[in-house]
This record gives C-alpha cells, sequence and structure tokens, in this order.
C-alpha cells in the first residue's frame, strides 16, 4: 500500500515536470519563430544550429570517453570546471564593473555599511520593507572588509560559486542516477549557459543561494544524521543570502514524507526525525542571524519581509503580464510611509483579481509569465551593461549566443523529462523536480523575471544531460544494431 502511494506520487511529479517542460519547449519555439527568426533567420538559425552541433560534438567526447577509471573521471571534471573558470573571467572582462539596479543596491550600501551611514531612512526604503535583503548585504560587506571595497573580488567569489555548483551538480547526478557521463553531460549543458552565468559580473545573490541549496540536497541525499545536521545549516545560509528558502522546504517536507518517512514499504519514524533535525537547526540558525542583525543595528527589522504584498502587485496585473512596469509602479507615492502603501497594495491586488476574473484572463496571464520566466531569455545579460562598451550588433549576437544556452538546456530537458518515465534512478531525483515544481507554481502568482530561474537552472541541466545520454545512447544503440546486421 505504502509503495503504491509512493509510486502514485512519483508518478504524478514525473507528469507535472512532463506537462511543465513541454509547455515550455513549444513556447521556446513559438518565441524564436515569433520574434528571431522572421528578422535575421541567417544570423539567428545560424548561431543556433552551431551551438547545438557543438554541444553534440563535445557531448559524444565526453559520452565515449570510459568511465571506469576514478582518476580519468576526477580529470575530465576538473578539465571541464577550469575551462569554465577562464571563461567565467573573461566574461567578467567582457563586460562593464557598473553594478545596475538591485546589485548596484547591494553594492552602494555595502559602502555606507563601512561608512557607518544608515541603508535605510524611512520605513518604507527598500532594506526596511524587504529586510530579508539584509542578508546578502552582510555578506557583500563582510567580502568587502576581507579583500577591500573592489568589485573584482565579488566578481571572481561568484565564479569561484559557479564552479562549485558545477561540481555539485556532477555529484548529484552521479549519486541519484550512478551515472558518471550522465553527470559529465549535465556540467556540459549548464556551464555553456550564457544565460546562467552571465551575472557573475555583478553583486548577485543567485550564485551563492545556489550553491549552498544544491548542496543542502546533496547532503540530505547522504542520509546520515551529521549530513542533515549541515544541510540545516546550509538550507539556513542559502535563506539568509537568498530569500526563496520557503520554496526549498516546502520541497524537502514533501521528499520526507513521502520518500524518508515512509520506505521499504513502512512507516519510518526516523524520516521524520531526520526532517526535524533539518528544520530544527534552519529555524536556529535563520533566527539567529535575524536577531543578530537587529542587534548590529544594521537593520531593525532583521531579515523580515515587510511587502509581502508588493510581488503580488506585478505578479497579478494582467497589462503587464506579472513582470515590473514603471507605469504601475510610479501609482504609488513611495514616500509615503509603510502603513499607507500596504493599504493601498492591498487594494491593487484585490483590483487585479477582479479584473482577472472579470476578463477570465487567468489562463492567460500563467502562459505569459511561463514564457517570460522559462522559455525566452533570462536576461540576465540585460544587467550587465554591455551594450556601454560593445555594438548593438555584438549586443545582440551575445543575447542570442546567452539564448541558445537556454534553448539547448530546453530541448533536452524535454526529452530528459519524457525519458525519466523508464528511466532508473533513485528517490534523491524528486529532491530536486518538487523544490523545481513548487517554484513554478509559486511564480505564476508573484512577480516574474527571466533571471530568477537561475536557481534552477542546474536542476534542469541535470534533466537536460538525461536527454542528452538518452540521444547518445540511442546513436549507439542503432549503431550497434546496424552493425551487427551487417556482420
Amino acid at each position: 500500500m505504502i509503495n503504491k502511494f509512493q509510486k502514485t506520487i512519483s508518478w504524478i511529479t514525473l507528469v507535472c515536470v512532463a506537462l511543465f517542460t513541454t509547455v515550455v519547449f513549444v513556447q521556446m519555439w513559438h518565441n524564436l519563430f515569433k520574434n528571431y527568426f522572421p528578422f535575421n533567420p541567417g544570423r539567428y538559425a545560424g548561431l543556433l544550429i552551431v551551438g547545438l552541433i557543438l554541444v553534440l560534438v563535445v557531448g559524444f567526447i565526453l559520452y565515449k570517453l570510459k568511465d571506469d577509471n576514478r582518476v580519468t573521471n576526477r580529470v575530465i571534471l576538473l578539465v571541464l570546471l577550469a575551462i569554465f573558470a577562464v571563461v567565467g573571467i573573461m566574461w567578467i572582462n567582457f563586460v562593464p564593473n557598473t553594478q545596475l539596479s538591485d546589485f548596484g543596491g547591494f553594492w552602494s550600501h555595502a559602502k555606507d555599511v563601512l561608512d557607518g551611514k544608515k541603508i535605510y531612512h524611512f520605513d518604507n526604503d527598500y532594506f526596511a520593507k524587504w529586510a530579508y535583503q539584509t542578508g546578502y548585504l552582510a555578506y557583500v560587506v563582510g567580502a568587502t572588509k576581507i579583500f577591500g571595497y573592489h568589485i573584482a573580488a565579488i566578481q571572481y567569489l561568484n565564479v569561484l560559486y559557479q564552479v562549485l555548483i558545477l561540481w555539485v551538480v556532477y555529484e548529484l547526478v552521479v549519486k541519484i542516477f550512478d551515472n558518471i557521463k550522465m553527470a559529465r553531460l549535465s556540467v556540459l549543458l549548464l556551464m555553456i549557459n550564457l544565460d546562467w552565468f552571465a551575472l557573475n559580473s555583478q553583486a548577485d545573490n543567485q550564485y551563492l543561494g545556489s550553491l549552498l541549496f544544491l548542496t543542502t540536497f546533496y547532503l540530505i541525499l547522504q542520509d546520515k544524521y551529521w549530513t542533515y545536521i549541515l544541510a540545516g545549516l546550509t538550507l539556513a545560509l542559502g535563506s539568509i543570502i537568498r530569500p526563496i528558502g520557503p520554496v526549498i522546504i516546502a520541497g524537502i517536507v514533501v521528499f520526507a514524507l513521502v520518500y524518508m518517512f515512509m520506505r521499504n514499504n513502512k512507516f519510518q519514524l526516523s524520516g521524520i526525525y531526520k526532517l526535524l533535525v533539518v528544520l530544527a537547526v534552519y529555524f536556529v540558525i535563520f533566527s539567529g542571524a535575524g536577531m543578530l542583525i537587529k542587534s548590529s543595528g544594521l537593520n531593525e527589522y532583521g531579515l523580515s519581509n515587510r511587502d509581502t504584498e508588493w510581488k503580488f502587485v506585478i505578479g497579478l496585473d494582467e497589462n503587464s503580464k506579472g513582470v515590473y512596469d514603471t507605469a504601475l509602479v510610479n501609482s504609488f507615492d513611495m514616500n509615503q510611509s509603510r502603513a499607507k502603501v500596504l493599504k493601498q497594495e492591498k487594494e491593487v491586488v484585490h483590483e487585479h483579481v477582479e479584473q482577472l476574473n472579470k476578463t477570465h484572463g487567468w489562463f492567460n496571464l500563467f502562459q505569459a509569465k511561463l514564457a517570460t520566466l522559462w522559455s525566452k531569455r533570462a536576461t540576465g545579460i540585460d544587467f550587465t551593461g554591455i551594450e556601454v562598451n560593445h555594438s548593438p550588433v555584438t549586443v545582440n549576437v551575445v543575447q542570442f549566443v546567452g539564448y541558445v544556452g537556454s534553448i539547448l538546456t530546453i530541448i533536452f530537458s524535454w526529452i530528459g523529462s519524457l525519458k525519466l518515465f523508464k528511466f532508473n534512478y533513485k528517490n534523491g531525483l524528486f529532491l530536486l523536480l518538487l523544490p523545481l515544481m513548487a517554484f513554478v507554481i509559486v511564480q505564476l502568482l508573484i512577480e516574474v523575471q527571466g533571471r530568477y530561474r537561475i536557481e534552477f537552472i542546474p536542476v534542469l541541466a541535470v534533466l537536460g544531460g538525461t536527454g542528452l545520454y538518452t540521444i547518445f545512447d540511442w546513436i549507439k544503440t542503432s549503431w550497434s544494431g546496424r552493425h551487427g546486421r551487417s556482420i
């Protein structure tokens, strides 16, 4: 009975993932034929074909290389990581050092903290209403105290985190699929995705946060009490750095209840105890960090979110399709108190819901938001200021090269999601898929930007590695079959 329940939940999850990747796959082609191919088919089709050929050629080489020697496997991984590190540093030197948007806010306010200035002046300032962002600000301040107020330190640390993310992805695939070749292919798809690594030039909290969350998954899959303690630590640190902790926690809780509490066709209380260890360590560290920030005078609101409505103000706006809209933002007087602005936000959210109900616009809104977040460009390149020191043609080419990385991930993750129905894997796979689907659902309701998918591109790369491996396996089987018949 328990095994049947687990299989049902697993099947439902796989169906949801397959539906998600299929929708994204279709939307991606629609975007290409609507916004790219009609205007410059030679350039865009050429770049896409070149990217596809390169990935297939390099991927096939990685697939053919033997995986029965531990030293050889490590050397191959280290070569991939070294190549990426060089490319990552070259990218930093290719774009300006100027910090833009929220990233500029982190960088400039870090200087304010160092100079003894306040990070907000009234209760509706950025760090007053979104106090949870103080966690990453504290990290930036700490880094500048160690390395000096030089953006290069933050940039090179981002490259280091990206390299470690690639390594953790490799280890996760080996742990879940027991397949080193698939791990190599997952790393390949991630490392060539410029849409994923483009923001290493900015003071962006997504890479360190992503590394900590992925490490949390890896530690949980080790299934030892000491690794659960460490998982609680990395989960808390990840949530302090990047405030998507509730989505990650939701996925972990469901995974624990379905695959740890119920195991070998019986209930095991040890699974609940392990989950409680993770959550207890998380709450102690996260709460302690909030109190520490309060007591230090950095932010009297700790790590709280005092403006939960704002994400819905933007996310449920039918006119802007859930993306940032200057006209909507300017309709608010941000110089008013938090209480007054909050009242207006609630009214606007109510108006959005009424409008969507009236026009039956929910489906179109969700469809548009899925496309923005998952099937179009990640827009990370747009936040690098690349247009400052490069021509419009170069910017256009680089942006599409970044998109090619996303396109390849979308194609192969779609194939991989379908293959999972007939593929051998451990239940640990669902520790990656459940948070992904939780994030997909939450983002249907709140503000979306293409770059928000950065934390989950590694999960899509795992699916993509599965798809790429499936293609090479099919080629190998077909070739062997024809060769056998010819004999």
